[in-house]
Formats: structure tokens, C-alpha cells, sequence
């Protein structure tokens, strides 16, 4: 696959919200609404009037000309994502490449879940002079991330509210989508998770909890993903800035779950998020839990990855089923984990080669 081409393709034909077909690979693109509900409690007062962030459409790549599917691939994306641009090529590829819809579902506060100002320069200006003139030395600062970094060092509490929100929209999704309510899928569907980055630790953690028991046979594919939180390096210039991550893996390390008053409503989505903060945290229940999954389990990570380490991913799983699990994978070419398909190479083979190599070993534990 030309990768590099057709992430420009599908980048100028992707409209939120306008359904379009895809003649060259014979797949469609459907949007369909949500709605999402918080319990009392969960969300911040000042997100609750958010309203992009509890009504939105979700896009869908499906194989053209079939009816109702017995089978589906959700795809959650990384931290601080804007668009859907990055993540078109790899829908189309696991689509075309499984013969299933793939669900794009964006996290809470994220995509087309949070206000356009967020991600406007003229409405950020200001913002971004502040927290300059606040942290002089430290050059992570940027147009990119300063909106999450700004929410993130105010109320580092967001990370788990908005993951806890998110895990109760895909219960939800993934309900309507087994009890045949979904327009698109038949009673009973399949559903497996192809997750990248943050994406993998919410769906680890979805996974752990198993709400309604709607997770049990689901199969997850983690790219770039799978470390335990606190061997995670997320300060990046478009992720979050240092101090906001200084202030998010203070506050997780040193603070969430050992607060003196019970701040939080401690359920199996609690426990789980608690077991993926740090490796000392429940080792045996965190590692038994993902022995028990097995070959449910599978990703990949690579070399150079500086946000999500391969060591991170030992810690989470635990060596032996890291080593069983996932493959630790290197390119010929610079890359970063923000972008490990650089389109603005020369030579743009090798980018084509390892697109294709990378997703073909998803497509195939996902088929």
C-alpha cells in the first residue's frame, strides 16, 4: 500500500459528519450519533457544559454493499488528538484487510468531543503567552498542546474522569451494538479493539474492569501502547507540555487512590486504573489478569518510542507475557511516537513497507 499517497487522499476526503464511499477499496464511511451520560460526580463542573463532549457523531469504515455485520473492530486513538486525520489510513487497511466495519470512537474531550477553541492559534494566544511567561525554560510549550496542558495542570483529576467517561461510553456502544440496536450490526456481534497509544491503557483497563461483562471474549491489538502509566514520558510538543506532565505523574504516583477522605467511588473501574498506575500496585492481580487473556492480548511497540517504552509494557503485563505478546519493532527511518509514519520524507518506500508490515500483523491477529 502507498501509504504516504493515501494519507493525503483520505485526509482531503474525509468530511466530519458526511457519510462518503471510498471507490478505490470498496469501503464506506458512515457517521452515527452518541449521546453520553456521566454520573454525579464524574465530570468537573466546569466540563459538565461541554456539550460537544456528550453529543457527536463517530465515524465508521465498512465494506461497502453488505447489510448488517456480525462483526466489528473499534480503533481508539492517542492523547491531545484533534482529527481523525492520522488514523483514516489505518481504518481503511484494517477494514479492506478483515472484511469488518471499524468503529472510530473518540475519547472524552477529544476529536470532535472538544470546542473548536481548543485548537484555534487566535483563541490560544493568549494562553500560550501565559504559560511562557509562566515556565520560561521549558521549550514543550506549543500551539498543539497548550489547551490539555492548561486543563491538565488545573485539574489533573481530568485524566481519570475523562478515561472513566469514555469506558462508560463504550459500555454503553458496545451494549447496543450485541443487543442488535446499532443500525449496522446484527444481535451478538464480535467486537475486538485495535487501541494506539493512551487508547491501549483505556482499553486495558476496560478490559480489567469488564463492566456488564460485555468485554469478556474481546480481543485487544495495541500499537505504540500497553506501558504502565508511570513509565509513560508524555511530555511532547503535541501532546502535553513538562510542567503539565509533571503535575499529572505527581498527582497519580503520589496522590490518586491514597487521599484521606474517599474522593472517588471505588468500583472495578477504580481498581483497575489504580493497578495501572504503578508496577508496585497489585502485581499479582494486574499480571494474572493478563496471563488469564492470553492470546486475546497481542501489539506492538517500537524501539524508539520515548512516550510508551517496551520497558513500560513489561511492567504492565509482566515479562513473560510482554515477551509472549508483544513484538518490539524498529524502522529505517526517523520517526517519533506522536508520528511513526513520517509523510514528509524523501524516500517514501520504507514508510510504505513498515505502514503495511505493522498493519498487516494487526489485520491478521484481528481477522
Amino acid at each position: 500500500m502507498k501509504y504516504c499517497q493515501r494519507f493525503t487522499e483520505l485526509a482531503n476526503l474525509f468530511k466530519q459528519g458526511a457519510d462518503c464511499r471510498l471507490t478505490e477499496t470498496e469501503t464506506s464511511i458512515r457517521f452515527f450519533p452518541f449521546g453520553s451520560t456521566s454520573c454525579s460526580g464524574e465530570t468537573l463542573p466546569a466540563d459538565s457544559c461541554i456539550e460537544e463532549n456528550f453529543f457527536f457523531e463517530y465515524p465508521v469504515f465498512t465494506p461497502c454493499g453488505k447489510q448488517k455485520q456480525d462483526k466489528a473492530i473499534l480503533l481508539l486513538h492517542g492523547l491531545n488528538e484533534r482529527n481523525w486525520n492520522k488514523y483514516l489510513t489505518w481504518a481503511e487497511f484494517l477494514c479492506n484487510n478483515t472484511g469488518k466495519p471499524v468503529i472510530l470512537f473518540p475519547i472524552a474531550f477529544h476529536i470532535n468531543r472538544a470546542p473548536l477553541s481548543w485548537s484555534t492559534p487566535r483563541t490560544l494566544s493568549s494562553l500560550l503567552s501565559y504559560r511562557r511567561d509562566q515556565y520560561t525554560d521549558d521549550r514543550s510549550i506549543s500551539f498543539a498542546n497548550v489547551a490539555l496542558s492548561d486543563r491538565i495542570s488545573r485539574n489533573p483529576e481530568r485524566f481519570y474522569l475523562s478515561g472513566r467517561q469514555t469506558c462508560a461510553d463504550l459500555t454503553s456502544l458496545f451494549e447496543t451494538i450485541k443487543t442488535g440496536r446499532h443500525p449496522l450490526f446484527k444481535e451478538g456481534t464480535h467486537i475486538d479493539i485495535f487501541a494506539y497509544s493512551i487508547g491501549a491503557f483505556l482499553s486495558q483497563v476496560t478490559l480489567m474492569a469488564n463492566p456488564q461483562g460485555l468485554f469478556s471474549d474481546t480481543r485487544l491489538f495495541m500499537f505504540c501502547g500497553g506501558s504502565i502509566f508511570r513509565s509513560m514520558r508524555g511530555v511532547s510538543r503535541s501532546i502535553m507540555d513538562k510542567a503539565a506532565f509533571e503535575k499529572l505523574y505527581h498527582y497519580y504516583v503520589y496522590v490518586f487512590g491514597m487521599e484521606p477522605t474517599d474522593q472517588w467511588f471505588r468500583d472495578k473501574a477504580f481498581d483497575a486504573f489504580y493497578r495501572m498506575i504503578s508496577s508496585d500496585r497489585l502485581p499479582s492481580q494486574r499480571e494474572s489478569f493478563f496471563e488469564r487473556a492470553g492470546e486475546k492480548i497481542g501489539g506492538i511497540v517500537l524501539a524508539q518510542d520515548t512516550v510508551i517504552p517496551y520497558h513500560g509494557v513489561q511492567e504492565a503485563l509482566g515479562i513473560k507475557n510482554a515477551e509472549e505478546r508483544i513484538e518490539l519493532l524498529d524502522f529505517p527511518f526517523p520517526y517519533s511516537h506522536e508520528n511513526p509514519f513520517p509523510t514528509n520524507i524523501k524516500d517514501d518506500s520504507s514508510v510504505n513497507r513498515s505502514f503495511t508490515n505493522v498493519f498487516s500483523r494487526a489485520a491478521n491477529f484481528l481477522i
